[in-house]
Formats: C-alpha cells, sequence, structure tokens
C-alpha cells in the first residue's frame, strides 16, 4: 500500500509539473456593436477597448479562460447604408464593462513546456456578464436612465503563437450575444418610455471585440517527488 501511495503521488506530481502552467496578460483593440442604430456591420471596430486575461492551462489543448474587458459602443445612423437608417438619423452612446469565464479550445498541440514555436488557431466560449447604462433615445441622441447589468454568451476565434520563451501573442474576434435589446436606446425597459421604442423588439443586441491579446507565461509547478 506504501509503495501504490507513492507511485500514485509520482504520477500526479509529474502531470501537475508538465501540465498546469498559467497565463497572465492584456488585450488591447476596439469594440463595435451589432443592432437597431447605424452600420450593420459584424466586425468593424469604431471604439477602443482593453482588457486583462488570464488561463490556466490544464493541458496542451484546452484552457481555463477568465478576462475583463471594458469598451464603449457608439453607432450613428447616418454611417449606416441601409437608406431609412440614413434618413432616421438616430445615434447612441453606451459602454459595456464585462466579467467572462469559460474554457478556450486549441485545434493543434500548444505545449507550453516545449521550447519550439507553437501557433495554434483556438475557440473560446463560457459566460459573459457585463454592466451597462439602460438608456433611451430622444431628439435623435441617446439619455441614460440608470445602470444595469445581463449575461452574454461569448463566441471567439482566434490564432496564437508562442515566438518568446515566456510570452504569447494572439489575434481574436469575440462575439457576444447579449441578453438585453437596449444597448441602443431602441427598447427602453422603463415602461415611461414606452412610446420611444423602435427597431426589432423580438432580436437581442450584439457587441463584438476585436484585438490583439500579449500574455506572460509563469508558475510551472515544481516536484520534490523524488527528493
Amino acid at each position: 500500500m506504501k509503495y501504490l501511495l507513492l507511485y500514485t503521488l509520482l504520477i500526479f506530481c509529474n502531470f501537475n509539473a508538465y501540465s498546469q502552467i498559467n497565463e497572465l496578460g492584456i488585450f488591447v483593440g476596439g469594440v463595435n456593436y451589432i443592432g437597431d442604430v447605424g452600420p450593420t456591420n459584424y466586425i468593424a471596430p469604431n471604439e477602443p477597448a482593453i482588457g486583462i486575461l488570464y488561463r490556466w492551462n490544464r493541458s496542451s489543448r484546452h484552457s481555463y479562460r477568465f478576462s475583463y474587458t471594458q469598451g464603449s459602443l457608439t453607432a450613428h445612423d447616418k454611417d449606416s447604408d441601409v437608406p431609412s437608417r440614413n434618413l432616421r438619423g438616430f445615434s447612441f452612446k453606451n459602454s459595456v464593462k464585462e466579467f467572462s469565464g469559460g474554457l478556450e479550445f486549441n485545434f493543434m498541440d500548444f505545449d507550453l513546456h516545449d521550447s519550439k514555436t507553437k501557433i495554434t488557431p483556438y475557440v473560446y466560449s463560457g459566460i459573459s456578464y457585463f454592466i451597462y447604462d439602460e438608456i433611451f433615445i430622444l431628439n435623435n441622441k441617446s439619455n441614460e436612465d440608470y445602470q444595469s447589468s445581463t449575461f452574454a454568451i461569448p463566441i471567439i476565434v482566434g490564432v496564437k503563437g508562442k515566438f518568446f520563451e515566456n510570452f504569447i501573442i494572439g489575434a481574436e474576434v469575440g462575439f457576444r450575444y447579449t441578453f438585453t435589446d437596449n444597448l441602443d436606446g431602441s427598447n427602453p425597459k422603463n415602461d415611461n418610455f414606452e412610446t420611444l421604442r423602435f427597431g426589432n423588439l423580438n432580436s437581442n443586441d450584439w457587441y463584438v471585440f476585436t484585438g490583439l491579446t500579449l500574455t506572460y507565461t509563469f508558475g510551472q509547478n515544481p516536484c520534490f517527488c523524488s527528493e
């Protein structure tokens, strides 16, 4: 029994030393919104965005990822190629402060303990919780009502590479399907503004973060089992 426990401990310790490594870094890029006001482009960042992210690499194929990202959302009907929107002339401004957690999957082996250059495409999804302003549009411009929050489903695709010993560089596009239809002021929850509602009230809003990530790897767990 003593030897069995020792053998199990050696396996567990060696597995941890090989596979458990941390990443901490930043996201820098832009953000755009998709909804009832402004252009209908899916990937068209028009405001800066910044964030921090952490990965715990469970294996060379998948990681648990946690992040905080924020940016402003703006759109103007005059920038739309939809004639009815262009004629309407609405505009709005809002902001999102997002906390996200989920699973990231690498399509190719991404062993950070290997000294060779590594590159892989990846996908990420999970759950996001974000803070935003409930707004309404009056006189063609948005007005803040109160601060609110809700959930979103993130769908991120990207590619990342390890070109230096402890740094990983990535580029990604992340769509967020939100559980609100009022990032743009088109569907305010406040019944006092019921007459100001417009657009497709059965379709929720989206926002998209596009940018670069830079993370630093650290925390390779040492194993002292052989001492």
